[in-house]
């Protein structure tokens, strides 16, 4: 299961990257996108169902131009993945380049993601599930 799991993670990256949409198909209805872990965080911290989450990337990469999401490695932890992800833009009102790691700890169940918990160091995000941080950058 997964390996079911890491490859459900990986196509929804690349279905997002083709459309920069949610990929509304892969989430549970009862969908949660948790900023609550992410440090520094003052905006809502619980973004709940697909439609919420789907809000809550327009208003994330709406200030960038240029911006891009890479993600660096997926690793499983049970029923849970952790993407260890970087992003990259232009701010559109400075002009100024952004380059930023963070991680994502993605719960899935019955083949459907069912919440997100977003971590501003992929050491946080890896010790959360249980999982070694070495090989981190």
């Amino acid at each position: 299961m997964s390996d079911a799991n890491i490859d459900l993670v990986r196509r929804s990256y690349e279905l997002f990257a083709a459309s920069g949409e949610f990929v509304v198909q892969s989430a549970a209805p009862d969908f949660v996108w948790d900023m609550s872990k992410f440090a520094g965080w003052l905006e809502q911290p619980l973004y709940e169902g697909p439609d919420e989450a789907s809000r809550f990337l327009r208003e994330w990469t709406e200030p960038w131009d240029e911006w891009t999401l890479q993600v660096d490695s997926l690793r499983d932890a049970g029923d849970r993945v952790v993407a260890v992800m970087r992003q990259q833009g232009r701010s559109k009102a400075t002009g100024m380049r952004v380059d930023m790691s963070f991680a994502q700890v993605w719960t899935i169940a019955d083949g459907k993601m069912t919440r997100m918990e977003m971590y501003a160091d992929a050491a946080e995000a890896l010790h959360a599930v249980g999982l070694d941080v070495s090989g981190l950058d």
